[in-house]
């Protein structure tokens, strides 16, 4: 079963859980997966229309140990995933 990190700041809606064991095909069938064990996570995830916010950037960790962002050199949410991948959510932070 895919693996999925949540960031410190999210972790008040997992119930403290920093790792959690999601289920699915591919990262879109993997978030909808936390989405049902987790619900108030969808406002800091997805906007009204459904769709990934442009500062939640989730990655997968590739055989060669490095992590490849699924908005820039992945398949986006259609990215296939293997049963023991691991994902971690990263939310960007702006300021100024």
């Amino acid at each position: 079963m895919p693996s999925l990190k949540i960031p410190t700041p999210l972790r008040p809606y997992t119930m403290g859980q920093g790792e959690i064991l999601v289920e699915g095909q591919n990262i879109a069938e993997a978030m909808h997966s936390l989405l049902s064990l987790y619900p108030d996570l969808r406002p800091h995830l997805y906007n009204a229309a459904g769709e990934l916010r442009p500062f939640a950037n989730i990655f997968l960790k590739g055989d060669n140990g490095s992590w490849g962002n699924q908005n820039r050199n992945l398949q986006g949410l259609d990215t296939p995933l293997e049963e023991n991948d691991q994902l971690m959510v990263i939310l960007s932070i702006a300021g100024g």
